[in-house]
C-alpha cells in the first residue's frame, strides 16, 4: 500500500481562493446590503453637522480667515466651532465632534491652561473625508435656489 502524499495547490485553486477572498471582501463592505458595517459610517458622515465640523476644521468658513489669508486646514476651539456653525446645540456639537473623534477623523487635544483649552483638527482621515462632503456643502449651495424652484412647483415649499 502506497501512501498518500497531500496534494499540492495548483495555480487554477489558488486563483479561485483570491477570486472568493475578493468576493468576500467587496460583500462584506458593500453599503447596499442590510448588514454592511460601512452602512453606520453612511449614516454619520451623511448628518449635515459632521459635514459643516469638516468643513469648519478644513477652513472653508469665510468667517475664518482674512480674505488675504488661504483657505486649509485649522485648529479650532469648541467656543470657535459654536460660533461658525450657527444654530448647532451644545449638545449636538458636543456629541458630533465626540463620534468624530471615536471614528478618527477628528483629533481632539487639552492644553492645561487656566481655563484648560481644547481644541479640535482634522486627523488625515478626517481631511480625506473632507474632501468628497466639501463638494457635497459646495453642491447643496450652489444648487438651492434650483432645488427651490423645483419644492415649490410640486407644492413643497422648503
Amino acid at each position: 500500500m502506497t501512501a498518500m502524499t497531500p496534494s499540492r495547490p495548483t495555480a487554477r485553486t489558488a486563483e479561485l481562493a483570491t477570486e472568493e477572498a475578493k468576493r468576500t471582501a467587496a460583500q462584506q463592505y458593500n453599503a447596499f446590503l442590510a448588514v454592511c458595517p460601512s452602512r453606520q459610517l453612511l449614516d454619520r458622515i451623511s448628518d449635515k453637522w459632521v459635514t459643516l465640523v469638516l468643513c469648519a476644521l478644513a477652513g472653508e468658513a469665510a468667517e475664518q480667515r482674512d480674505d488675504d489669508e488661504p483657505a486649509g486646514p485649522r485648529v479650532l476651539r469648541y467656543s470657535q466651532l459654536s460660533r461658525l456653525l450657527v444654530g448647532v446645540s451644545q449638545k449636538m456639537l458636543t456629541q458630533t465632534l465626540r463620534s468624530l473623534e471615536t471614528d478618527g477623523l477628528v483629533t481632539r487635544s487639552v492644553t492645561p491652561t487656566v481655563p484648560v483649552t481644547v481644541t479640535y483638527e482634522l486627523t488625515d482621515l478626517g481631511a480625506s473625508l473632507h474632501r468628497v462632503v466639501g463638494h457635497l456643502r459646495a453642491w447643496a449651495q450652489d444648487n438651492m435656489d434650483a432645488v427651490t424652484a423645483h419644492r415649490a412647483s410640486h407644492g413643497q415649499g422648503t
